[in-house]
């Protein structure tokens, strides 16, 4: 049996009797305090289950093929992992979304070191982002691929922060638009100057590279207006070259290339370019985690990704004060029913209005209760 500590100093204790319950009691051989020992199952099992979910351990290779594992963790699901408001200030926020359905995403932020804050939403909308970004201290500058609804969401919940867009998702989404090998001269000279955003290390590449890039728009500018007739009208001829053109001109008319090269933020040290540390720490991390545990309803995974978040916080709770801390998938449907909002005219909420949970449960749908 594994050696009790005294609660009060810290040393070992023996054996000292039962109670009247029967239960052993133990008495420390320093101070002399008497304390009786409880074995936490709940607390034991939760533990078992986040060292299963983090690990690449199967169910199947399980006694039983994991039917008593379940079993034991059928409570544990019902658990919501909910972040707390961060007030500490920091230099550098990543922040990202993982996609867990093709409507159902989960919003992340966090440091180099710790995970901050996530949300589960329908899409990156600026309402979505707004949630995550509102329980979190604005830090000096935030780095980000550039999702929908962010910018707007960072006008109205950090407006003090800079905003630094990934340079290696910048030039993704213009090689999505030239491909890896265009064909075009323009394309091949655009595709070059995309690719060129990675080596950029300091403020006279960048000017030079925004120089590059306007000469490139002034001297392929007619180029880029050519039309081509269909027997619907006409369209432009290079409709992607004009898209890829429109992604980096917004880039650099926002001036979120190269906020990294601010001299003021860069006082206290190099800045991040590209959002990897979230992209490698975290986001790579959760796939990997929901691949070795292939099978698991959209719900399940929400929660895999919240208890992954949670656990690499900077100061998760022990599994004993999780249990009591943490809400339930009834404390929840309870919440919802008190403050829904009265329904619209068709009977049905929009999302948005009100934490619609049991889109998710599968339960009854849209159980509003009349106010």
């Amino acid at each position: 049996m594994k050696m009790k500590r005294c609660p009060v100093c810290g040393q070992p204790m023996k054996r000292n009797g039962r109670t009247s319950a029967g239960t052993q009691r133990w008495r420390c051989r320093e101070c002399g305090s008497s304390a009786v020992h409880a074995n936490d199952v709940a607390a034991r099992d939760l533990k078992a289950f986040l060292a299963w979910l983090t690990s690449k351990d199967v169910q199947r290779d399980m006694p039983g093929q994991g039917r008593s594992f379940r079993r034991r963790n059928e409570r544990l699901w019902r658990i919501w992992p909910v972040p707390h408001a961060v007030e500490e200030s920091h230099r550098v926020v990543y922040v990202d979304g993982i996609y867990i359905a093709r409507d159902l995403v989960v919003l992340i932020a966090c440091t180099e070191d710790h995970v901050l804050s996530w949300y589960m939403a329908r899409s990156e909308s600026k309402r979505a982002w707004a949630a995550l970004l509102s329980r979190i201290e604005p830090p000096a500058m935030v780095v980000s691929d550039g999702g929908q609804g962010f910018a707007s969401a960072v006008r109205q919940e950090w407006p003090g922060t800079r905003v630094q867009r990934c340079v290696y998702h910048a030039f993704c989404q213009v090689r999505r638009l030239t491909t890896s090998r265009p064909r075009l001269q323009a394309g091949i000279e655009l595709h070059g100057l995309a690719r060129d955003l990675l080596d950029v290390e300091g403020l006279a590449q960048a000017q030079r590279w925004t120089e590059r890039y306007l000469e490139w728009c002034s001297f392929w500018a007619d180029f880029l207006e050519q039309r081509t007739r269909t027997d619907s009208g006409t369209v432009c001829t290079h409709e992607r070259l004009r898209r890829a053109r429109r992604s980096l001109s917004s880039l650099v008319g926002k001036g979120t290339l190269f906020t990294f090269l601010d001299p003021e933020l860069a006082a206290a040290g190099p800045l991040p370019k590209t959002n990897n540390v979230i992209e490698g720490g975290v986001n790579a991390q959760l796939r990997a985690m929901m691949r070795e545990h292939r099978g698991m309803s959209d719900l399940r995974r929400v929660k895999a990704v919240f208890w992954w978040c949670y656990m690499h916080t900077e100061d998760p709770l022990p599994a004993r004060e999780i249990l009591e801390a943490m809400p339930t998938d009834e404390d929840l449907d309870m919440l919802y029913e008190m403050y829904a909002e009265r329904p619209r005219e068709t009977g049905e909420p929009a999302w948005g209005e009100a934490p619609v949970w049991q889109e998710l449960h599968h339960q009854t749908p849209y159980p509003f209760s009349v106010i």
